[in-house]
Protein backbone atom coordinates (compact mmCIF):
# COMPACT_ATOMS: atom_id res chain seq x y z
CA UNK A 1 0.00 0.00 0.00
CA UNK A 2 1.20 3.53 -0.72
CA UNK A 3 1.88 6.58 1.37
CA UNK A 4 -0.95 8.54 0.50
CA UNK A 5 -3.90 5.54 0.38
CA UNK A 6 -2.91 4.90 3.96
CA UNK A 7 -2.91 8.49 5.09
CA UNK A 8 -6.25 9.06 3.54
CA UNK A 9 -7.44 5.69 4.69
CA UNK A 10 -6.65 6.44 8.42
CA UNK A 11 -7.57 9.74 8.21
CA UNK A 12 -11.30 8.37 7.66
CA UNK A 13 -11.10 5.55 10.32
CA UNK A 14 -12.55 7.70 13.29
CA UNK A 15 -15.92 8.36 11.37
CA UNK A 16 -16.40 4.85 9.65
CA UNK A 17 -18.36 2.21 11.97
CA UNK A 18 -17.02 -0.79 13.57
CA UNK A 19 -19.98 -2.90 11.46
CA UNK A 20 -18.81 -1.45 8.37
CA UNK A 21 -15.14 -2.28 8.79
CA UNK A 22 -16.23 -5.47 10.10
CA UNK A 23 -18.33 -6.27 6.35
CA UNK A 24 -15.49 -4.70 4.75
CA UNK A 25 -13.15 -7.21 6.03
CA UNK A 26 -15.33 -9.99 5.74
CA UNK A 27 -15.24 -9.13 1.75
CA UNK A 28 -11.44 -8.60 1.64
CA UNK A 29 -10.98 -12.06 3.09
CA UNK A 30 -12.67 -14.07 0.49
CA UNK A 31 -10.83 -12.79 -2.09
CA UNK A 32 -13.81 -11.58 -4.19
CA UNK A 33 -12.68 -10.81 -7.66
CA UNK A 34 -14.27 -7.50 -7.70
CA UNK A 35 -12.40 -5.57 -5.57
CA UNK A 36 -11.61 -2.57 -7.53
CA UNK A 37 -8.77 -0.82 -7.95
CA UNK A 38 -5.05 -1.01 -6.39
CA UNK A 39 -6.33 1.95 -3.80
CA UNK A 40 -9.80 0.49 -2.92
CA UNK A 41 -7.56 -2.79 -2.36
CA UNK A 42 -5.21 -1.05 -0.08
CA UNK A 43 -8.31 0.38 2.08
CA UNK A 44 -9.74 -2.62 2.08
CA UNK A 45 -6.66 -4.13 3.07
CA UNK A 46 -6.42 -1.21 5.77
CA UNK A 47 -9.88 -1.61 7.23
CA UNK A 48 -8.97 -5.17 7.42
CA UNK A 49 -6.48 -4.60 9.87
CA UNK A 50 -8.67 -2.26 11.98
CA UNK A 51 -11.19 -4.30 12.53
CA UNK A 52 -8.75 -6.82 13.55
CA UNK A 53 -7.14 -4.53 16.16
CA UNK A 54 -10.19 -3.49 17.40
CA UNK A 55 -11.81 -5.47 19.99
CA UNK A 56 -7.82 -6.33 21.29
CA UNK A 57 -7.98 -2.37 22.31
CA UNK A 58 -11.67 -2.57 24.38
CA UNK A 59 -9.75 -3.96 26.91
CA UNK A 60 -7.15 -1.56 27.54
CA UNK A 61 -3.70 -0.64 26.60
CA UNK A 62 -1.65 -3.49 28.68
CA UNK A 63 -1.91 -7.05 28.92
CA UNK A 64 -2.27 -10.00 26.35
CA UNK A 65 -4.79 -8.43 23.83
CA UNK A 66 -2.76 -5.42 23.67
CA UNK A 67 0.41 -7.69 21.87
CA UNK A 68 -2.37 -8.69 19.98
CA UNK A 69 -3.52 -5.08 18.74
CA UNK A 70 -0.09 -3.95 18.28
CA UNK A 71 0.64 -6.56 15.60
CA UNK A 72 -2.44 -5.45 13.99
CA UNK A 73 -1.33 -2.27 14.39
CA UNK A 74 2.14 -2.71 12.97
CA UNK A 75 0.98 -4.27 9.66
CA UNK A 76 -2.11 -1.34 9.55
CA UNK A 77 0.91 1.26 9.17
CA UNK A 78 3.69 -0.52 7.67
CA UNK A 79 6.09 0.40 10.04
CA UNK A 80 9.29 -1.63 11.12
CA UNK A 81 7.87 -2.05 14.89
CA UNK A 82 5.01 -0.63 16.75
CA UNK A 83 4.74 0.25 20.94
CA UNK A 84 1.87 0.77 22.60
CA UNK A 85 2.11 2.30 25.99
CA UNK A 86 -0.36 2.88 29.14
CA UNK A 87 -0.67 5.68 31.45
CA UNK A 88 2.06 3.47 34.05
CA UNK A 89 4.21 3.12 31.00
CA UNK A 90 3.90 -0.70 30.66
CA UNK A 91 5.35 -1.46 26.84
CA UNK A 92 3.53 -3.66 24.32
CA UNK A 93 5.98 -4.02 20.84
CA UNK A 94 5.73 -5.96 18.28
CA UNK A 95 8.56 -5.97 15.52
CA UNK A 96 12.19 -5.32 16.37
CA UNK A 97 12.99 -5.03 19.78
CA UNK A 98 16.61 -4.13 20.30
CA UNK A 99 16.67 -0.99 22.07
CA UNK A 100 12.99 -0.11 21.17
CA UNK A 101 11.35 -0.37 24.88
CA UNK A 102 13.56 1.94 26.37
CA UNK A 103 13.38 4.22 23.39
CA UNK A 104 9.75 4.05 23.30
CA UNK A 105 9.34 4.95 27.43
CA UNK A 106 11.79 7.97 26.80
CA UNK A 107 9.63 8.99 23.58
CA UNK A 108 6.21 8.39 25.45
CA UNK A 109 7.43 10.52 28.43
CA UNK A 110 7.88 13.79 25.90
CA UNK A 111 4.71 13.20 24.36
CA UNK A 112 2.68 13.14 26.99
CA UNK A 113 4.59 16.20 28.20
CA UNK A 114 3.92 18.31 25.06
CA UNK A 115 0.37 16.82 24.55
CA UNK A 116 0.97 16.52 20.47
CA UNK A 117 2.39 14.09 17.98
CA UNK A 118 6.06 14.44 17.47
CA UNK A 119 8.93 12.81 15.51
CA UNK A 120 12.38 11.83 16.97
CA UNK A 121 15.43 11.24 14.88
CA UNK A 122 17.44 7.94 15.13
CA UNK A 123 19.59 6.82 17.88
CA UNK A 124 22.43 4.75 16.97
CA UNK A 125 21.44 1.80 18.93
CA UNK A 126 17.88 1.21 17.61
CA UNK A 127 19.53 0.65 13.76
CA UNK A 128 19.07 3.96 12.55
CA UNK A 129 15.10 3.44 12.80
CA UNK A 130 13.46 7.20 13.30
CA UNK A 131 10.10 6.97 15.27
CA UNK A 132 6.75 9.04 15.30
CA UNK A 133 4.43 9.31 18.69
CA UNK A 134 1.32 10.37 19.34
CA UNK A 135 -0.72 10.68 22.45
CA UNK A 136 -3.84 8.18 22.94
CA UNK A 137 -6.20 11.17 24.61
CA UNK A 138 -9.74 10.10 25.74
CA UNK A 139 -11.83 13.23 26.94
CA UNK A 140 -8.91 15.20 26.46
CA UNK A 141 -6.33 13.13 28.90
CA UNK A 142 -3.46 11.07 27.58
CA UNK A 143 -3.88 7.35 28.64
CA UNK A 144 -1.19 6.09 26.55
CA UNK A 145 0.83 6.75 23.71
CA UNK A 146 1.39 4.87 20.41
CA UNK A 147 4.68 4.78 18.61
CA UNK A 148 5.82 3.73 15.29
CA UNK A 149 9.47 3.06 13.82
CA UNK A 150 10.56 3.10 11.08
CA UNK A 151 13.64 3.99 8.42
CA UNK A 152 12.58 6.60 7.65
CA UNK A 153 9.91 8.56 8.69
CA UNK A 154 7.99 9.88 5.94
CA UNK A 155 4.92 12.55 6.10
CA UNK A 156 2.00 9.98 5.59
CA UNK A 157 3.51 7.74 8.32
CA UNK A 158 3.65 10.96 11.04
CA UNK A 159 -0.07 11.66 10.16
CA UNK A 160 -1.36 8.13 10.13
CA UNK A 161 0.21 7.58 13.17
CA UNK A 162 -1.65 10.43 14.27
CA UNK A 163 -4.87 8.78 13.28
CA UNK A 164 -4.28 5.45 14.92
CA UNK A 165 -3.33 6.84 17.96
CA UNK A 166 -7.36 9.02 17.97
CA UNK A 167 -8.67 5.38 16.41
CA UNK A 168 -7.29 3.75 19.90
CA UNK A 169 -8.97 6.37 21.97
CA UNK A 170 -12.10 5.93 20.92
CA UNK A 171 -11.65 2.06 20.98
CA UNK A 172 -10.50 2.51 24.78
CA UNK A 173 -13.17 4.40 25.41
CA UNK A 174 -15.90 2.40 23.87
CA UNK A 175 -14.02 -0.43 26.18
CA UNK A 176 -14.68 1.93 29.14
CA UNK A 177 -18.83 2.64 28.09
CA UNK A 178 -18.79 -1.39 27.89
CA UNK A 179 -17.38 -1.65 31.43
CA UNK A 180 -20.04 0.41 32.76
CA UNK A 181 -22.73 -1.11 31.36
CA UNK A 182 -21.70 -4.23 32.49
CA UNK A 183 -21.46 -2.79 36.00
CA UNK A 184 -24.87 -0.81 35.60
CA UNK A 185 -26.57 -4.42 34.67
CA UNK A 186 -25.01 -6.17 38.16
CA UNK A 187 -26.02 -3.11 39.92
CA UNK A 188 -29.56 -3.72 38.83
CA UNK A 189 -29.48 -7.47 39.21
CA UNK A 190 -28.66 -6.38 42.72
CA UNK A 191 -31.63 -4.40 43.27
CA UNK A 192 -33.84 -6.86 41.99
CA UNK A 193 -32.27 -8.91 44.58
CA UNK A 194 -32.76 -6.95 47.05
CA UNK A 195 -36.30 -6.41 46.20
CA UNK A 196 -37.31 -9.92 45.94
CA UNK A 197 -35.72 -11.03 49.30
CA UNK A 198 -38.09 -8.77 51.98
CA UNK A 199 -40.89 -8.88 50.80
CA UNK A 200 -41.99 -12.49 49.53
CA UNK A 201 -39.39 -14.10 51.90
CA UNK A 202 -41.25 -13.24 54.43
CA UNK A 203 -45.08 -14.13 52.77
CA UNK A 204 -43.35 -17.53 51.77
CA UNK A 205 -41.91 -18.62 55.16
CA UNK A 206 -45.43 -16.98 56.77
CA UNK A 207 -47.24 -19.28 53.92
CA UNK A 208 -44.73 -22.69 55.24
CA UNK A 209 -45.57 -22.54 58.63
CA UNK A 210 -49.27 -22.19 58.38
CA UNK A 211 -49.16 -26.29 56.94
CA UNK A 212 -46.69 -27.26 59.35
CA UNK A 213 -49.18 -28.48 61.83
CA UNK A 214 -52.19 -29.23 59.30
CA UNK A 215 -50.52 -30.41 56.30
CA UNK A 216 -46.75 -31.47 57.48
CA UNK A 217 -46.36 -33.23 53.63
CA UNK A 218 -47.22 -30.00 51.96
CA UNK A 219 -45.34 -27.79 54.37
CA UNK A 220 -42.29 -29.93 53.27
CA UNK A 221 -42.89 -29.70 49.99
CA UNK A 222 -43.05 -25.59 49.99
CA UNK A 223 -39.64 -25.59 51.72
CA UNK A 224 -38.06 -27.56 48.92
CA UNK A 225 -39.82 -24.91 46.24
CA UNK A 226 -38.46 -22.11 48.40
CA UNK A 227 -35.31 -23.63 48.60
CA UNK A 228 -35.53 -24.00 44.87
CA UNK A 229 -36.64 -20.56 44.47
CA UNK A 230 -33.49 -19.06 46.41
CA UNK A 231 -30.97 -21.09 45.09
CA UNK A 232 -31.67 -19.61 41.26
CA UNK A 233 -33.05 -16.49 42.72
CA UNK A 234 -29.35 -15.58 44.55
CA UNK A 235 -27.06 -17.57 42.39
CA UNK A 236 -23.78 -15.49 41.53
CA UNK A 237 -23.23 -16.86 38.04
CA UNK A 238 -24.40 -15.53 35.08
CA UNK A 239 -26.05 -12.32 33.97
CA UNK A 240 -28.47 -14.69 31.41
CA UNK A 241 -30.13 -17.51 31.38
CA UNK A 242 -32.37 -19.51 29.29
CA UNK A 243 -36.42 -19.35 29.44
CA UNK A 244 -36.57 -22.71 30.65
CA UNK A 245 -34.45 -22.44 33.56
CA UNK A 246 -36.74 -19.02 34.47
CA UNK A 247 -39.60 -20.53 34.26
CA UNK A 248 -38.42 -23.32 37.12
CA UNK A 249 -38.15 -20.72 39.22
CA UNK A 250 -41.36 -18.90 38.08
CA UNK A 251 -43.31 -22.69 39.16
CA UNK A 252 -41.57 -22.56 42.78
CA UNK A 253 -42.28 -18.73 43.18
CA UNK A 254 -45.74 -19.48 41.83
CA UNK A 255 -46.43 -22.55 44.19
CA UNK A 256 -45.65 -20.65 46.95
CA UNK A 257 -48.08 -18.02 46.52
CA UNK A 258 -50.82 -20.13 45.64
CA UNK A 259 -50.17 -21.36 49.28
CA UNK A 260 -51.00 -17.76 50.50
CA UNK A 261 -53.45 -17.54 47.96
CA UNK A 262 -55.26 -21.04 47.65
CA UNK A 263 -57.77 -21.36 44.69
CA UNK A 264 -57.84 -17.35 44.11
CA UNK A 265 -54.39 -17.50 42.08
CA UNK A 266 -54.91 -19.41 38.50
CA UNK A 267 -52.23 -20.02 36.56
CA UNK A 268 -52.23 -20.86 32.43
CA UNK A 269 -49.10 -21.32 30.60
CA UNK A 270 -48.92 -21.87 26.79
CA UNK A 271 -45.30 -22.58 25.89
CA UNK A 272 -43.85 -23.25 22.68
CA UNK A 273 -41.19 -25.88 23.14
CA UNK A 274 -39.10 -24.61 20.83
CA UNK A 275 -39.12 -21.08 22.56
CA UNK A 276 -37.69 -23.12 26.50
CA UNK A 277 -33.61 -22.58 24.89
CA UNK A 278 -34.11 -19.17 24.26
CA UNK A 279 -31.44 -17.02 26.03
CA UNK A 280 -32.55 -14.55 27.99
CA UNK A 281 -31.74 -12.07 30.65
CA UNK A 282 -31.07 -13.75 34.05
CA UNK A 283 -34.58 -12.76 36.55
CA UNK A 284 -36.23 -10.80 33.49
CA UNK A 285 -39.17 -13.24 33.36
CA UNK A 286 -39.79 -13.73 37.12
CA UNK A 287 -39.97 -10.21 38.58
CA UNK A 288 -42.99 -9.65 35.59
CA UNK A 289 -44.20 -12.58 37.04
CA UNK A 290 -44.29 -10.83 40.85
CA UNK A 291 -44.95 -7.81 39.72
CA UNK A 292 -48.79 -9.58 38.07
CA UNK A 293 -49.43 -11.08 41.84
CA UNK A 294 -48.87 -8.26 44.13
CA UNK A 295 -49.48 -5.85 41.87
CA UNK A 296 -52.87 -6.96 40.01
CA UNK A 297 -54.16 -9.84 41.84
CA UNK A 298 -53.51 -8.50 45.67
CA UNK A 299 -54.97 -5.58 45.82
CA UNK A 300 -58.35 -7.29 44.52
CA UNK A 301 -59.99 -9.11 46.83
CA UNK A 302 -61.31 -11.98 44.34
CA UNK A 303 -57.74 -13.21 43.08
CA UNK A 304 -57.78 -13.90 39.44
CA UNK A 305 -55.46 -15.28 36.88
CA UNK A 306 -51.96 -15.18 35.15
CA UNK A 307 -51.08 -16.46 31.27
CA UNK A 308 -47.38 -16.78 31.11
CA UNK A 309 -47.00 -17.36 27.29
CA UNK A 310 -44.18 -17.66 24.88
CA UNK A 311 -44.20 -18.23 21.17
CA UNK A 312 -41.83 -17.96 18.13
CA UNK A 313 -42.00 -14.84 16.20
CA UNK A 314 -39.39 -15.26 13.73
CA UNK A 315 -35.77 -14.17 14.37
CA UNK A 316 -36.98 -13.49 18.03
CA UNK A 317 -38.83 -15.33 20.74
CA UNK A 318 -42.04 -13.14 22.26
CA UNK A 319 -42.71 -13.34 25.74
CA UNK A 320 -45.88 -12.32 27.45
CA UNK A 321 -47.11 -12.36 31.24
CA UNK A 322 -50.75 -11.24 31.85
CA UNK A 323 -53.26 -10.75 34.32
CA UNK A 324 -56.83 -9.55 34.94
CA UNK A 325 -56.40 -8.09 37.80
CA UNK A 326 -56.70 -4.49 38.92
CA UNK A 327 -54.64 -2.89 36.20
CA UNK A 328 -53.43 0.78 36.61
CA UNK A 329 -53.89 4.36 34.45
CA UNK A 330 -51.30 4.53 31.15
CA UNK A 331 -50.05 7.86 32.13
CA UNK A 332 -48.97 6.09 35.34
CA UNK A 333 -47.10 3.71 33.96
CA UNK A 334 -45.30 6.32 31.83
CA UNK A 335 -44.34 8.24 34.80
CA UNK A 336 -43.63 5.01 36.51
CA UNK A 337 -41.17 3.57 34.06
CA UNK A 338 -39.39 6.82 33.68
CA UNK A 339 -39.06 6.96 37.58
CA UNK A 340 -35.70 7.52 39.25
CA UNK A 341 -36.55 6.95 42.64
CA UNK A 342 -37.29 3.86 44.35
CA UNK A 343 -41.17 2.88 44.24
CA UNK A 344 -44.02 0.78 43.63
CA UNK A 345 -43.42 -1.53 40.46
CA UNK A 346 -39.62 -1.16 41.19
CA UNK A 347 -39.14 -4.79 39.30
CA UNK A 348 -41.25 -4.00 36.36
CA UNK A 349 -38.85 -0.70 35.96
CA UNK A 350 -35.94 -2.86 36.47
CA UNK A 351 -36.47 -5.59 33.76
CA UNK A 352 -37.44 -2.35 31.39
CA UNK A 353 -34.04 -0.87 31.92
CA UNK A 354 -32.16 -3.63 31.64
CA UNK A 355 -33.39 -5.31 28.50
CA UNK A 356 -33.07 -1.79 26.50
CA UNK A 357 -29.28 -2.07 28.44
CA UNK A 358 -28.78 -5.53 26.56
CA UNK A 359 -30.98 -4.91 23.27
CA UNK A 360 -31.23 -1.62 22.70
CA UNK A 361 -33.76 1.28 22.87
CA UNK A 362 -36.02 -0.80 20.90
CA UNK A 363 -35.91 -3.56 23.19
CA UNK A 364 -37.90 -2.95 26.20
CA UNK A 365 -41.11 -3.92 27.54
CA UNK A 366 -44.78 -3.29 25.87
CA UNK A 367 -47.29 -2.89 28.98
CA UNK A 368 -50.93 -2.58 27.80
CA UNK A 369 -53.14 -1.89 30.54
CA UNK A 370 -55.67 0.11 31.89
CA UNK A 371 -57.55 1.07 35.20
CA UNK A 372 -59.69 -2.06 36.08
CA UNK A 373 -58.64 -3.98 32.81
CA UNK A 374 -55.77 -6.03 34.02
CA UNK A 375 -52.54 -5.53 32.57
CA UNK A 376 -50.26 -7.22 29.69
CA UNK A 377 -46.31 -7.17 29.55
CA UNK A 378 -44.73 -8.38 26.47
CA UNK A 379 -41.11 -8.91 25.64
CA UNK A 380 -39.54 -10.02 22.64
CA UNK A 381 -36.08 -11.09 22.81
CA UNK A 382 -33.66 -12.64 19.85
CA UNK A 383 -33.16 -16.07 19.04
CA UNK A 384 -29.58 -15.98 18.51
CA UNK A 385 -27.30 -14.20 21.05
CA UNK A 386 -23.80 -15.73 20.52
CA UNK A 387 -22.61 -13.37 22.81
CA UNK A 388 -24.82 -14.32 25.73
CA UNK A 389 -24.47 -17.53 26.71
CA UNK A 390 -26.01 -18.70 29.79
CA UNK A 391 -23.02 -20.09 32.36
CA UNK A 392 -23.54 -23.41 34.63
CA UNK A 393 -24.02 -22.83 37.69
Amino acid sequence: MNDVVLAAVLGALGGIALTVLLLLARRFARGSADLGSEAEQGALRALHQASLAAPHLRGGLTGPDAVKAARHLRALLGSAAVAILGDDDTVTLDGAADGLESAAVRIAAQVRASGRRQVFPAPSRTDDLEAVGAPILVDGVPVGVVVAFASPVRAALVRAAEEVADWCAAQVALGGLEASRTQLAEAELRALRAQISPHFIYNALTAIASFITTDPDRARDLVLEFADFTRYSFRRQGEFTTLAEELGSIHSYLELERARFGDRLRVTLQIAPETLATVIPFLSVQPLVENAVRHGLEPGEGGGEIRITSRDDGTHTEILVEDDGVGMDPDGLRALLTAREEGGHVGLRNVDTRLRQVYGSGGGLVVETNAGAGTLVRMRVPKSQPLHDPDDD
